[in-house]
Parts: structure tokens; C-alpha cells; sequence
């Protein structure tokens, strides 16, 4: 097994995802569950630096949400009714 290392290459990306897939049953406390420990914070600084997330706009992601439901403003009454 090999020691996990920085991910600097695609290539390198694919291989700690491969060894997560592999590891991800790894029970706690054992080297193996630590190895996955590593390897999923190095891959989240990895994804963080190549492939950033931008914060949604509140009501943008609540018209998505809704949206992708298939739901409608009118839905919202009810909790509009509690909130305020």
C-alpha cells in the first residue's frame, strides 16, 4: 500500500478516489481507516483548490430547490404564516 502523498495531477486525484472507493468500509480505528482519513482530507483540499463552489444566492437556491420539486411559491405559505 502505498503512503498517501499531495495531490497534484489529475492522474494523482483519480488514484486517492480509487482508494477511498477501496478503503470506504474500513472499520475505525484500524491503519486503513486512518489511510482514509488522509486521503479524503487531501482530496477535499484538492477539489476545494481546483474546483471551487461559489455561495448560492438565498432565493436563487430556494427557486431551485423548489423548482426541482416541482413545488410552487404558494408551498411556502404555511412557514411564511409561522415566521413572520
Amino acid at each position: 500500500m502505498l503512503e498517501p502523498c499531495p495531490i497534484r495531477t489529475k492522474a494523482d486525484y483519480c488514484a486517492a478516489l480509487d482508494a477511498i472507493e477501496r478503503l470506504f468500509d474500513a472499520e475505525l480505528n484500524t491503519p486503513e481507516f486512518d489511510r482514509l482519513k488522509v486521503l479524503t482530507t487531501l482530496v477535499e483540499a484538492y477539489e476545494h483548490r481546483h474546483y471551487p463552489i461559489e455561495a448560492l444566492d438565498p432565493i436563487e437556491a430556494i427557486l431551485y430547490y423548489l423548482e426541482s420539486r416541482e413545488l410552487s411559491l404558494d408551498g411556502l405559505e404555511p412557514i411564511k404564516q409561522v415566521m413572520f
